[in-house]
């Protein structure tokens, strides 16, 4: 297989051809950084809930954090080249890809689209070199799918405002120097706020007993006469329409993540089927395994042109909300079914972590859910198909 002499991992169809030099050199990259420096270390953090505060620093060193964003400080990428980042980080930790997605996928898109030019001079760079850290607080204890109608007030007082109400499932938002918080303002619209380390009435405690995702700290965040100066004030956050950019943008890089996920579970079965060894021979010669190996095969290369495809668009600034939606949706529930056939074919080393299939099956789990469930994706796209809203 030519993916073999690239050194670029699974290209049965040869997409790396159509890269541009630049994006070859990015996920060639990372190839290198997440076999050497992730995988070695990743089950272990992920055993024990342990966020890998080594890698941080690693990782800076890549000079590749920004999402494919534009602004000060921020290196120029592709969004082909930053899906390629996104895919190779969670074939290696889905816990360390998330925490980056926090960071620069919902962040810093949120201070790039809607900061001020002094806010995206303050934090953008920072952000890029990793020296601060960034989180993004919308989902609230009782509302997840309906965030429209999140509970979270934000009232003037003088030259500040004072936040009030509740956060839930915030990735980075025990550690972060700056959190993004989502909250309706006395006009009714949904208004962005930056919220730094240390304000008063912010507190942020961990989510324990996770079982997807246990090596990024996720937190339960109370905001209590949070007060924040005005000029922290997104200017460009009027209504939930400027949170749903945000959040579109990222979609479709859900759909780069699966697909670094389903790459990791066909690597790892086509490995152990070439060495595990039953009844005298390899089991990779016995046609169940065959089978299921091609299986896989296929729905990873499919779910490469998927993601190759949208990227493109996006590049070319023809990417519907709808399409991220269907990607998001197709690529995350393709991921499960590869990883499931690939734990089937490992048998009972199969949930070893050791062979890295079972963290992987267990870490799809939480992108099958987060940046919109499978359901509420599928209503988005039918109701632009059939132009009928089916939400209740």
């Amino acid at each position: 297989m030519r993916d073999v002499e690239s050194g670029l991992g699974i290209d049965y169809y040869g997409l790396a051809e159509d890269l541009t030099d630049a994006e070859r050199e990015v996920w060639l990259t990372l190839r290198r950084f997440v076999d050497t420096e992730v995988v070695p270390v990743a089950s272990g953090y992920w055993e024990r809930a342990e966020f890998p505060f080594e890698l941080v620093k690693k990782y800076a060193g890549l000079g590749v954090v920004g999402d494919g964003l534009e602004g000060p400080g921020i290196p120029a990428f592709s969004a082909t080249a930053a899906g390629l980042i996104t895919m190779e980080l969670n074939r290696g930790d889905g816990s360390f890809a998330t925490f980056i997605g926090v960071q620069a996928g919902l962040a810093m898109r949120s201070i790039a689209f809607c900061g001020s030019e002094e806010q995206k001079e303050r934090w953008l760079p920072a952000m890029s070199r990793l020296e601060a850290v960034g989180a993004f607080a919308l989902t609230e204890p009782d509302h997840g799918s309906d965030s429209v109608a999140l509970a979270t007030t934000a009232r003037r007082d003088g030259d500040s405002y004072v936040l009030d109400g509740a956060k839930r499932w915030i990735g980075n938002g025990t550690i972060c120097d700056v959190c993004v918080v989502w909250a309706r303002g006395e006009d009714g619209q949904v208004q962005g706020f930056l919220v730094e380390k240390g304000t008063p009435g912010y507190e942020a405690t961990v989510i324990e007993g996770k079982g997807s995702l246990r090596a990024v700290w996720n937190a339960d965040i109370e905001l209590r006469g949070c007060r924040v100066p005005a000029e922290n004030k997104l200017p460009g956050a009027r209504t939930f329409k400027d949170t749903g950019r945000v959040l579109s943008a990222t979609r479709a890089g859900i759909a780069w993540a699966a697909l670094g996920h389903a790459t990791a579970a066909y690597e790892c079965a086509l490995s152990y089927a070439m060495q595990r060894r039953q009844f005298g021979k390899p089991i990779a010669s016995f046609q169940l395994v065959q089978e299921k190996l091609v299986h896989m095969l296929a729905e990873v290369t499919a779910m490469q042109l998927f993601c190759v495809r949208t990227a493109r668009l996006a590049e070319q600034g023809r990417l519907t909300d709808t399409m991220a939606s269907l990607a998001k949706m197709n690529a995350t529930r393709k991921a499960r079914q590869v990883l499931a056939m690939a734990r089937d074919l490992m048998g009972g080393n199969g949930i070893l972590l050791e062979h890295r299939v079972m963290r992987h099956m267990a870490d799809i789990e939480a992108l099958h859910t987060y940046e919109g469930t499978e359901s509420i994706q599928t209503l988005i796209i039918g109701k632009q198909l059939t132009g009928i809203g089916a939400f209740a």
